[in-house]
């Protein structure tokens, strides 16, 4: 699986990311802001930040892989890691 992060959603290496990655048939997940930009319409699934203000857009994407790394973390070992 491929994260992409942009902003704007319309970042050229990013985008060209996601490209090479669905080539090689990785699934592909854009955390984007905005109205998703052009990221939301490439990657496989989007989660989008509704809002033009850029630190509030990164400030959410920040949550967001926090909250995704502690899912994997307890999907990986079945514990919750605040327990530790």
């Amino acid at each position: 699986m491929l994260l992409a992060i942009s902003t704007s959603g319309n970042s050229p290496n990013i985008l060209l990311a996601v490209e090479a990655a669905k080539k090689q048939d990785i699934f592909t997940v854009g955390l984007t802001g905005g109205n998703g930009g052009k990221l939301a319409e490439v990657a496989d699934k989007a989660l989008i930040v509704h809002g033009d203000l850029t630190p509030r857009i990164q400030e959410t994407q920040i949550l967001a892989g926090h909250i995704i790394c502690q899912l994997v973390d307890y999907l990986l070992f079945q514990q919750d890691p605040t327990d530790r």
